[in-house]
């Protein structure tokens, strides 16, 4: 009898477990360290008492919520270590921690935290991280890949750097520039990375501005001119460019017609 009842209770657990840990991953992921444990018990639809069952502390829950991706980094990492070409791998293996880190704030505080004790363990997995990351370089540094003057401190800044760009870039940010930016401060020569742009948007976005506020192009200059409210629109920006504009005109009228005395010149000389 008292197995029958004991085995419901321990699926009920881990059922548990696994509520709160789904809640912690999607609450750590938004708001990193900042927050409460009540908001996840909430989440997980569980009582607090049932979070502190499982997890004693808040560092506990942070630490079982991030453990298994960053695993998954230093796992790929070490798989990658003996490739035949170390260069372009290691710049790959950069961008795709960012690309999976950026959104993540609760990764980012981990990455950020490196080898310190605060969560705990798994401090020995971020400094496995670090470990592998700086094989990684050295492969590539030994291939020529990677410029001979910088080291894994340079390295572990420029990629933290990095997640600060994507996670402080607002909405019209083009994806993989700042990732860009730094390959390229890593790259030796003059190899240089054509920067994701977005030229077709600015511009659509700088003549979306433009009529929201109602203005227009000096026609002399291009300053932006607000339209009037009544009468004609403005054309310049004021007498300067109004004056400038007068006097272009005036000397392609003369030029026309001198061209226009000029051809009446030829065609009587022809008539002659």
């Amino acid at each position: 009898m008292t197995e029958t009842v004991a085995a419901p209770s321990r699926a009920d657990a881990r059922r548990n477990r696994a509520l709160v840990l789904t809640a912690a991953r999607s609450a750590f992921a938004e708001r990193g360290m900042d927050v409460p444990l009540g908001e996840i018990a909430r989440r997980a639809g569980v009582g607090a008492g049932t979070v502190y069952r499982h997890f004693p502390s808040k560092e506990a829950l942070f630490e079982a919520a991030v453990v298994d991706r960053i695993r998954l980094f230093v796992d790929t990492a070490r798989e990658l270590a003996d490739v035949p070409d170390p260069g372009p791998v290691f710049f790959r293996f950069l961008a795709s921690v960012v690309r999976l880190t950026a959104r993540n704030k609760a990764l980012c505080d981990a990455l950020e935290a490196g080898g310190e004790q605060r969560f705990g363990t798994s401090a020995g997995l971020l400094r496995d991280f670090t470990d592998a990351l700086r094989i990684l370089l050295t492969r590539a540094q030994e291939a020529g890949g990677v410029r001979q003057d910088v080291d894994i401190i340079d390295v572990r800044a420029l990629l933290l750097a990095c997640l600060s760009m994507e996670r402080r870039s607002g909405p019209d940010a083009v994806p993989g520039r700042g990732m860009a930016l730094v390959c390229d401060s890593l790259r030796p020569g003059q190899h240089v990375t054509k920067l994701p742009v977005a030229d077709e948007r600015k511009g659509r976005n700088d003549h979306n501005d433009r009529n929201a506020r109602n203005e227009t192009g000096c026609a002399a200059c291009g300053t932006p001119v607000t339209a009037a409210r009544t009468g004609r629109p403005a054309r310049y920006c004021g007498g300067a460019c109004r004056q400038k504009a007068h006097r272009e005109r005036t000397r392609t009228r003369s030029r026309d017609d001198a061209s226009a005395a000029g051809r009446v010149s030829v065609t009587g000389l022809k008539r002659l």
